[in-house]
């Protein structure tokens, strides 16, 4: 009785007739061409922009809201008055020019 160690550290019996070697392979090849499909589809740039700016809506929602969707004031007030400051200052800095 033959073994293999597969991918995930395990032993897997190795068939003995050909027909079942052969549908072993061929259910490792479909098995590796999915995954091969599913990394190509990962690494298109339109994927990787599509998956940053849904990450960075979801954390600027997750800055501004309750986990149960409720404004949090005191964080949309603070953004206003940092904002503020800095037209304010923007302002003051051209005007000394």
């Amino acid at each position: 009785m033959a073994a293999e160690t597969t991918g995930t550290g395990t032993t897997a019996e190795m068939p003995t007739s050909p027909a079942a070697l052969e549908r072993a392979i061929d259910a490792k090849r479909a098995s590796l061409a999915a995954t091969i499909d599913e990394l190509s589809a990962r690494a298109r740039p339109k994927e990787i922009v599509r998956r940053g700016v849904a990450g960075a809506g979801a954390k600027a929602r997750g800055a501004v809201a309750t986990p149960d969707g409720h404004l949090r004031a005191e964080r949309i007030g603070a953004v206003a008055g940092a904002g503020l400051v800095v037209l304010v200052m923007l302002i003051w800095v051209r005007r000394r020019r």
